[in-house]
């Protein structure tokens, strides 16, 4: 394999920026919550857990699915980590599953699963990527289930995506992107099977955003990160930063049944499903009105809150400082040496 001095030199510099950024991520988040293992999974098979989501249909059920290079299959799982079923996706390709979210049909109030074939390492590699709605099965029983597979393309060009949500008041599906400047898209009111559907960017999202999933009761949205979790309202505007647990390769989280807590995984064989609780500054008043959702604002205007008003401390600017200079020093010594 040639050695490419660029592209080492721009994996050095990320690997710079996020370490520093680590201690700054925990500050903020706070540590005034505490979490709860839930369960660890004991399916062999599940060396991978990227997506994870509540059952719609089923009490006590979760639903995960493996990351790349696996079938294109999902596994229902009980709380106790034992899988209750294995099922795999009819007519469907599993070229990077990074996330599933579910909802529920509005018109029949069956379940419905959505897998999200929306990795891209290469940032744009792919003309375009997938998500697989399924229909949440009726039986935990090990089978086949058929999929209705919906094509998309980002209207602002191709990127590296491991995050879906599904908005439970409008059923409309979001995508989060995973980059320095990610945001969220948003996909067509209506679904079109027949060609692919345009992805419009309508708001910000954190850095390097691993998953995000909508509040149950649409009020709010969380963006999980390697670092913490953030939590939105619907026009964008951050609320929270909620710290999580020390995780080797956060992938997923999910909101609880009751939105009072968040469920958040990690990838790697017996891996572990935590329970964090929603901050009480981030639940929403019983007496307040549900806000617009976030398809309803301006792109721009919605574009603008999440990331860039987070006002950072002092320390924290120096942190950013410290980073940029140590990642500009290494970067000028191996420049000069592979001259």
């Amino acid at each position: 394999m040639t050695w490419q001095p660029a592209a080492v030199l721009t994996r050095l510099l990320i690997a710079t920026v996020l370490v520093c950024l680590t201690p700054m991520a925990a500050q903020a988040a706070g540590a005034d919550d505490e979490e709860e293992r839930l369960f660890t999974f004991k399916d062999r098979r599940i060396t991978e857990s990227s997506g994870l989501a509540l059952s719609p249909g089923h009490e006590g059920v979760y639903y995960t699915h493996n990351d790349s290079s696996a079938a294109p299959e999902f596994f229902a799982v009980g709380e106790d980590g034992r899988t209750r079923a294995r099922f795999t996706v009819r007519g469907a390709q599993a070229r990077d599953w990074e996330a599933m979210a579910a909802s529920t049909d509005p018109e029949t109030g069956r379940g419905v699963l959505w897998f999200a074939d929306i990795g891209d390492n290469l940032d744009g590699a792919w003309p375009d990527v997938s998500v697989y709605r399924v229909m949440e099965p009726a039986v935990l029983k090990d089978a086949v289930v058929p999929a209705t597979r919906f094509r998309f393309r980002y209207e602002d060009g191709g990127r590296n995506a491991e995050g879906i949500m599904v908005n439970p008041r409008t059923g409309r599906l979001y995508v989060v992107s995973k980059e320095f400047s990610g945001g969220v898209y948003a996909a067509p009111r209506r679904l079109r099977a027949d060609r692919p559907n345009v992805l419009r960017r309508v708001a910000s999202a954190p850095l390097m955003a691993t998953d995000a999933a909508y509040a149950p009761d649409g009020n709010s949205y969380v963006v999980r990160t390697y670092f913490s979790a953030t939590i939105f309202d619907t026009e964008g505007e951050r609320i929270t930063q909620v710290s999580m647990p020390q995780l080797e390769q956060a992938e997923s989280i999910a909101f609880t049944r009751d939105g009072k807590g968040l469920l958040t995984g990690t990838e790697g064989p017996s891996s572990p499903v935590y329970r964090v609780p929603v901050p009480e500054r981030a639940l929403p008043e019983p007496s307040a009105s549900a806000p617009a959702p976030v398809e309803t604002q301006p792109a721009q205007a919605a574009a603008e809150a999440p990331v860039q008003r987070a006002s950072l401390s002092i320390g924290g600017v120096l942190t950013w400082v410290a980073a940029a200079m140590g990642a500009i020093g290494v970067i000028v010594f191996l420049a000069r040496r592979t001259r």
